[in-house]
C-alpha cells in the first residue's frame, strides 16, 4: 500500500507526531545518527502457512463487531506479522512499510537489551546484581549509587526525575530540538551531573526511560564493545536476522538502549520465535534458557502490583523482568511494548508470536492499547481454533 499522506518535512521538532511519524519512524537514520546492526548471511526460515482469520471479531463498544482490518486501521497499524508455530500466518504491511524496511520499536528496545544482558551475563561478562557504578564510576555520588543492573533491569531503581532534570534528559538523548538558550549535552554528561534527590532502591515498579540508558553504558563498559556490535554479534546474527538493523545514538556515539533500535517486522518476529525455542536455534543456545524461565516467572508481582501501570492492565496478575512485561493469568504471555504502538507479543503454551509496528498518533493511548491486546486475544483465539 502505497503511503499518500508522506509529509515533505519531517524534523527532530516533528517526527514523533502525525502524519510526519509516518514516513520518521522507517527513516530513522535521516533524522538521528545511528549505529549498524548487521543481519546474518544465513536467515531463520519462516516458512508461510497463510491463515485469513475470518472469524475474527471484537465488539466496539456501541453493539457493533470490528473486523481484522477494522482493527489495524483503529490502530494505526503500519505493519503486522502473525507467526503461529514457526510459521507466517499473517503479514501486513502499510503507509510505505516493507518486508525489508526498519522501523523504531521505541521502548519495545528495552526487551532486546534485557535479552542482550542475559546472554552477557551467562558468558560471565556481566554481572546483574553488581552496583552499576562498579561499571559506570562516574554515577557513584548520584541518585544511581547503589543501584544493581538488576534494579535497571527491572525498572525499580530509586530514581525520579524531576521536571529539570526531565529537561535535560530530553536534551541529552539528541531526539529534540535545542532552544535557543539551551547547551547541548550528551547521555554521559546528563548522568554525571544528575543531582535529583536519591531515594531507596527495590521498590515498586516505576518506569524511568534513563534506566535502560545508564545499563546500555555499564554494558559497553563491561565488555568494551559498542552495544550495537554486541546485539549483531549475539543475536542479530546467530538468530538468523535477515536484514541489517539500526540503534540511535546520542552526540558522542553513546547508544539509546531505552528506545532507539529500528528492525524489520520479520526480524522483530524471530526474536519472538527465537524465544518460543527456548533461545535455541540452528545447533546454538543463544539466549540461556534460564534467562528466558527467570523473565516468565521470577519477576516480583508484588512490585509490579504496587507500580505505576498496574491500573492500566486492569489488575492482571502482571510482572517486569529484565525489560519484559509478563502476564502471569492463564494464558500467560510475554510482550514487549514502545510508546505510538510498537509491540512484540510471545504466547509460550500457544506458540505464538505477533510483532506489530504502528504509527499511533499518541505516544500512549489506554484505549489503543486495551483495543490492540483485546485483538491479541482474539487472534489466540482463532488460531486455536483452526
Amino acid at each position: 500500500m502505497s503511503d499518500t499522506s508522506e509529509p515533505e518535512v519531517a524534523d527532530l521538532s516533528n517526527w514523533r507526531s502525525s502524519p510526519h511519524s509516518r514516513w520518521a519512524f522507517r527513516n530513522v537514520p535521516r533524522l538521528l545518527p545511528v549505529a549498524d546492526i548487521a543481519a546474518s548471511s544465513q536467515p531463520m526460515p519462516l516458512p508461510e502457512k497463510p491463515f485469513a482469520f475470518e472469524r475474527f471479531g471484537l465488539g466496539d463498544g456501541s453493539g457493533g463487531t470490528l473486523g481484522f482490518d477494522d482493527v489495524l486501521n483503529a490502530t494505526d497499524t503500519d505493519g503486522l506479522v502473525v507467526l503461529h508455530r514457526g510459521c507466517i500466518v499473517h503479514e501486513t504491511y502499510r503507509h510505505g512499510l516493507t518486508p525489508h524496511t526498519p522501523h523504531i520499536i521505541m521502548s519495545a528496545s528495552k526487551s532486546l537489551v534485557g535479552l542482550i544482558a542475559g546472554i552477557l551475563a551467562d558468558e560471565g561478562a556481566l554481572d546483574i546484581d553488581a552496583p552499576v557504578s562498579a561499571y559506570v564510576p562516574e554515577i557513584a555520588a548520584t541518585a544511581y549509587a547503589h543501584a544493581t543492573l538488576r534494579h535497571l533491569l527491572d525498572m525499580r531503581a530509586g530514581v525520579v526525575l524531576d521536571e529539570r532534570q526531565a529537561r535535560a534528559y530530553a536534551i541529552a538523548t539528541n531526539w529534540e530540538p535545542l532552544a535557543a538558550t539551551e547547551t547541548p549535552i550528551g547521555l554521559s554528561d546528563f548522568f554525571r551531573g544528575l543531582d535529583v534527590a536519591p531515594r531507596p532502591h527495590g521498590g515498586p515498579f516505576r518506569y524511568v526511560s534513563a534506566n535502560t540508558d545508564l545499563l546500555g553504558w555499564a554494558i559497553e563498559r563491561a565488555t568494551g564493545q559498542s552495544f550495537a556490535s554486541l546485539i549483531s554479534e549475539r543475536l542479530w546474527q546467530p538468530m538468523g536476522a535477515e536484514d541489517r538493523a539500526f540503534l540511535a545514538v546520542d552526540r558522542d556515539g553513546l547508544p539509546r538502549c531505552t528506545g532507539g533500535i529500528c528492525a524489520t517486522l520479520r526480524d522483530l518476529a524471530r526474536v519472538g520465535q527465537l524465544m518460543l525455542a527456548g533461545g535455541h536455534h540452528d545447533g546454538r543456545q543463544i539466549i540461556p534458557r534460564a534467562w528466558l524461565d527467570d523473565i516468565a516467572e521470577d519477576g516480583d508481582r508484588a512490585a509490579w502490583a504496587q507500580g505505576e501501570f498496574a491500573a492500566g492492565f486492569g489488575g492482571r496478575t502482571m510482572s517486569y523482568r529484565s525489560g519484559w512485561y509478563v502476564v502471569h493469568d492463564q494464558p500467560g504471555m510475554l510482550f514487549a511494548m514502545g510508546i505510538h504502538g510498537q509491540n512484540l507479543f510471545v504466547d509460550r503454551a500457544n506458540q505464538i508470536v505477533i510483532a506489530k509496528l504502528s504509527s499511533q498518533h499518541l505516544p500512549i493511548d489506554p484505549r489503543v492499547v486495551g483495543l490492540t491486546h483485546r485483538a491479541v486475544e482474539e487472534m489466540r483465539r482463532c488460531l486455536s481454533e483452526g
